[in-house]
């Protein structure tokens, strides 16, 4: 989604995140009411929940974890806004993240990384983060610092990139992920 389109959209939704919900009901006159108060002895329905607050927050909140994204990219000399790029990528900054496949935490680390990067706990953001920055400065060294092939192989492994002869392999999956970071991390470089 293009920033600034996701901007407008929560800036919409925001005034609604204070509340924990939005009813709505029609009264005898089939005019229809919109309140965050719950009618009481009429019949409503719930239109926006508590869970609208955490996805403006998820979406928007984007600095949640700079401190530890900071920390870790310099320790490993990792532009700290790739670091977040991948993370918006893998989890939209979701901690408790778990993909179909088994990826895992923030930076979706699969359980044989977390272990190679000496994760234990890849739902803890510290460690999660950690791990991630930590695989991206392998992958830049293995890689040769070239940021589409460490992105494709964060993505498909390091092993699918050297299978393809150093190429992005030729997944639309793989492609897409790896346009879709430089887009994140060029915003956010920007910021």
């Amino acid at each position: 989604m293009n920033i600034k389109v996701a901007l407008i959209i929560g800036l919409c939704l925001l005034p609604l995140a204070a509340y924990p919900a939005i009813y709505t009901y029609v009264d005898e006159g089939g005019t229809s009411h919109f309140t965050n108060i719950l009618p009481i002895g009429k019949k409503f329905r719930v239109v926006i929940s508590e869970r609208i607050k955490h996805v403006v927050a998820r979406v928007f909140n984007n600095t949640t974890y700079d401190g530890i994204i900071e920390r870790h990219a310099q320790t490993h000399g990792i532009d700290p806004s790739l670091v977040k790029a991948v993370m918006k990528a893998e989890s939209n900054f979701n901690p408790n993240a778990l993909s179909h496949k088994g990826a895992q935490g923030l930076m979706q680390l699969m359980p044989d990384t977390a272990r190679l990067m000496k994760v234990d706990n890849p739902f803890d953001p510290e460690e999660n983060i950690r791990g991630g920055t930590r695989y991206l400065k392998y992958l830049g060294e293995t890689f040769g610092g070239d940021l589409d092939l460490m992105l494709a192989a964060y993505n498909a492994g390091p092993a699918r990139v050297k299978e393809y002869n150093m190429n992005i392999p030729p997944y639309d999956e793989t492609r897409t992920y790896v346009q879709r970071v430089k887009s994140y991390y060029k915003s956010f470089k920007k910021n």
